[in-house]
């Protein structure tokens, strides 16, 4: 009985006490974008729209479906306290690579304006510590993802 009420009240939020309340790790993929690519106050329409190519390609999702886990990420963000809940999700689901990944997609949508504030280049930093990743890889990672961006 008290499992049939905690399926029904997850499949109505959409919320599993198991991975601190965030869906999956689509989701907290999102939610750390999202707060990417506002942690400077601008979010250009590039950042945006490499968001949305990178969620759309990375989860096969319609654009449909891509618009609602960004609106869904987006509410998310701004509920939490720190980004311990979605790098959590993370590390519990991805492997190391898929996490190194991760942050390389989040260098792309930094440069996708073409340079990174101080603010950003943190906060990638900040996530890469809390995934694992190391700085070597960090940087190394940043280092290509500029040098793409300047054309070089």
């Amino acid at each position: 009985m008290f499992d049939a009420l905690m399926t029904m009240l997850r499949d109505l939020t959409g919320r599993d006490e198991a991975d601190d309340g965030v869906v999956d790790v689509r989701l907290a993929t999102a939610a750390l974008m999202v707060h990417v690519v506002a942690i400077d106050g601008a979010t250009t329409v590039s950042e945006r729209e490499t968001m949305r190519g990178a969620l759309m390609k990375a989860f096969k999702l319609s654009g449909g479906r891509t618009d609602a886990l960004i609106a869904e990420a987006r509410r998310l963000d701004l509920e939490a306290v720190d980004l311990t809940g979605f790098t959590a999700v993370i590390n519990r689901r991805l492997e190391l690579p898929a996490r190194e990944r991760l942050i390389e997609i989040l260098w792309e949508l930094v440069y996708s304006d073409g340079l990174a504030q101080e603010l950003e280049d943190d906060i990638i930093w900040r996530i890469a510590d809390l995934l694992g990743v190391s700085s070597t890889v960090r940087l190394r990672l940043k280092k290509r993802i500029a040098a793409t961006a300047r054309g070089t």
